[in-house]
């Protein structure tokens, strides 16, 4: 299975599970010129920028050690832009990664950065 198929896959696990546990699903891949989130969501009053991370298997490591920190300075810088965007600069956020690996339970890291 090629990496792209494998993110879609990840991505639509991670959402099916973030609706379970009580979240609304804001945006799905938000994009600017910076970059791109994968989910933004909301349960309560945070909202949550979600990084999925796909990987068919832990051979070169966790899928959230992909998230390093430059993927973390863009991820902020976008999430900064769609809090503008969407009129909710005075929000609470969170900044969560999700690791999917198929036949795997998924991991939700919250307030990882």
């Amino acid at each position: 299975m090629n990496t792209k198929i494998l993110g879609n896959i990840g991505e639509a696990h991670a959402e099916a599970y973030l609706k379970k546990q009580g979240y609304k699903i804001l945006e799905r891949n938000f994009k600017n010129r910076i970059g791109e989130i994968d989910l933004i969501a909301e349960k309560g009053d945070v909202i949550t920028f979600v990084e999925v991370k796909s990987r068919s298997s832990n051979k070169f490591g966790m899928p959230k050690e992909a998230v390093n920190f430059h993927k973390q300075f863009k991820i902020k810088k976008v999430a900064e832009s769609y809090l503008l965007s969407a009129k909710k600069y005075y929000s609470k956020v969170s900044f969560d990664v999700i690791e999917y690996m198929p036949e795997e339970e998924i991991v939700h890291l919250k307030n990882c950065f």
